[in-house]
């Protein structure tokens, strides 16, 4: 088996909080082992990317995967919303950051399909926590090289899929225009969910729509419901390998005050991970979760968000991963 559990060893879970306080100790992601503590190799990697030189307004997001890290102390290792406990059905391990360099936006986006080919490399599925969005294309790079062009759903007030910004073709709003430019995205099974506010012109959103994206608006759900949207997804997705990327921007600022670019009228934390928990049965190959602040953020709000996102999308791939060894 490529894989650090197996039939002959039980996953290593994170630390006993009944035992040890919470707030103690190193802040892995949940409390759960570092990469080398399991030999190097893990089902689910939980990485940071501390890089936001891709961002058009706040910085900041690249203190964001040591912020979740940090919220997520509270996490227990059962998960009543999917009936699991992930951390028994899979490796789960903290694989520390990709540092990438503040100074060159290219150079970064090289560095981070590099380290994300190797942790894919190991049978990993990654579980990644940013900085800002530009990272979400050298990771859908990466995962494609395994799995072909992936179906996306991209969680997020706005479209990211612009062309440049001050002639620059690597920003956080423009890595899915790219990745379609690329080849890398599955353009029969493509949404954004969540989407919200202003946009520079109607053009917008037609160069959106011939690259192949549905969407689905935060008003969308609120007048749907969380059901009937995630049935949705479910059918547009089918059976294909699938990459979720978060901006925790697609909620609203009263739920994620700790972000680059709020917009009014998101999304409900509740409504997020309600959607996610109704696409459990999705072949979920990685993830990320991005634009986490904490400068602006108030009472870990922002962070605790992000890391209850993280940890369902965590369940989903290890629920897959026990399934599939039957």
């Amino acid at each position: 088996m490529s894989t650090a559990a197996s039939a002959s060893h039980e996953p290593v879970g994170p630390v006993d909080s009944s035992r040890i306080p919470r707030y103690a100790g190193p802040a892995t992601f949940a409390r759960l082992p570092r990469l080398d503590e399991v030999g190097g190799r893990a089902d689910v990697a939980v990485v940071g990317v501390p890089f936001d030189t891709g961002v058009s307004y706040r910085p900041g997001a690249r203190f964001g995967g040591n912020a979740i890290r940090e919220a997520s102390r509270l996490l227990r290792p059962y998960n009543p919303a999917q009936d699991a406990s992930p951390f028994a059905l899979a490796q789960v391990a903290d694989a520390g950051d990709i540092a990438a360099n503040p100074f060159n936006i290219n150079e970064a986006v090289e560095t981070v399909e590099a380290a994300a080919d190797d942790l894919l490399g190991t049978g990993a599925r990654m579980m990644t926590l940013g900085g800002d969005h530009t990272i979400a294309l050298p990771l859908l790079r990466s995962v494609a090289k395994k799995h072909g062009p992936v179906a996306l759903l991209h969680f997020d007030a706005h479209l990211d899929t612009w062309d440049t910004y001050f002639g620059a073709e690597y920003t956080h709003g423009t890595p899915f225009r790219r990745a379609v430019e690329e080849g890398i995205l599955d353009t029969s099974a493509l949404s954004h969910v969540g989407t919200r506010g202003p946009l520079y012109g109607k053009k917008d959103l037609t160069d959106d729509e011939k690259m192949g994206f549905g969407i689905v608006t935060s008003a969308d759900v609120m007048r749907r419901g969380v059901d009937e949207i995630a049935d949705q997804l479910r059918q547009r997705i089918g059976d294909r390998p699938l990459y979720i990327s978060i901006d925790i921007d697609v909620l609203d600022p009263a739920h994620a005050p700790g972000t680059g670019t709020p917009e009014a009228g998101g999304l409900t934390s509740r409504e997020l991970l309600e959607i996610l928990r109704g696409l459990a049965s999705c072949n979920l190959v990685s993830a990320d979760v991005v634009e986490v602040a904490p400068a602006y953020d108030h009472a870990e709000i922002t962070c605790v968000a992000a890391s209850h996102t993280a940890y369902e999308l965590t369940t989903i791939m290890s629920r897959q991963i026990a399934a599939s060894r039957g």
